[in-house]
């Protein structure tokens, strides 16, 4: 173990994976504080990963901010494919294995989609998807003969990830993984808690998310889909801007709980 540790070669995906990681985490801080700001009317604005990337670009030395944003999510797609192909955690070819492992490549794709935005804000100076396109996509779906269960098939994947997430946050696993990570014990039971509380927000986003697309699935209707943004906004019309507050600053706390994850020197790979 502690020679493979010293390997260059795993060294390097370490340190790209805990790059990727890192980033993920800054572009959750960006989208739960954002959030935040605008629900306890402190400015901001409810957003999601593409409102975040529009936010560091509008800052001063946007264009090197963003692509130094780029650099570390095209890191993160890397570990993930690793992840993928490598079987690094062990997972198996089982029915559960492969299930572990499509995930791992979702995510993958998800966040090479949320690269090629990035790259139309700073290349082609557009709109960086403002979601017109997602929602597109979905009409066009529900246009086909079977593109109804299509689209009821994708909620359903939103669902269980969004159980998985919730499921995370309060299982013994999880707070096994960050007691093996070797911090003292102020820094774990901090990365145990916000590491619960972002877990347990974004599975309630992403649970919003599965049932906005089933709507639209059921209405024939892809205006009704949505992503984070919508997710934000219908939580703040049905149950009031302190709770989407209380959400986005859980949101936040997993971008932090990604950082102190990312600067952990035995992570399992």
């Amino acid at each position: 173990m502690e020679k493979s540790d010293l390997n260059p070669s795993k060294q390097k995906k370490k340190k790209i994976a805990r790059l990727g990681i890192g980033t993920k985490g800054v572009v959750y801080l960006l989208i739960g504080g954002l959030t935040a700001w605008e629900a306890f009317g402190r400015g901001g604005k409810k957003t999601g990963s593409n409102g975040a990337l529009k936010f560091v670009i509008d800052q001063p030395f946007g264009q090197v901010l963003l692509w130094l944003v780029v650099l570390g999510l095209a890191g993160y797609v890397f570990w993930r494919m690793y992840q993928t192909f490598k079987d690094t955690e062990d997972k198996g070819n089982d029915s559960k294995g492969i299930m572990y492992r499509l995930g791992y490549f979702s995510s993958g794709i998800f966040y090479l989609f949320i690269i090629f935005n990035a790259l139309q804000l700073l290349i082609g100076g557009g709109s960086g998807g403002s979601g017109g396109g997602k929602e597109s996509m979905i009409q066009q779906l529900l246009s086909q003969e079977y593109g109804r269960w299509i689209v009821a098939s994708v909620a359903l994947i939103f669902l269980i990830r969004a159980i998985i997430q919730i499921f995370i946050a309060f299982s013994g696993k999880f707070k096994d993984k960050v007691k093996e990570s070797g911090m003292n014990d102020r820094a774990q039971q901090l990365m145990i808690s916000s590491g619960r509380v972002g877990y347990t927000s974004r599975g309630i986003v992403v649970g919003v998310i599965a049932y906005l697309t089933v709507r639209a699935a059921i209405t024939y209707d892809a205006s009704k889909s949505g992503g984070t943004k919508d997710a934000f906004n219908f939580i703040q019309n049905e149950f009031g801007g302190v709770v989407l507050g209380v959400i986005a600053l859980g949101m936040l706390a997993f971008g932090l709980f990604l950082i102190f994850k990312a600067s952990q020197h035995k992570m399992d790979f």
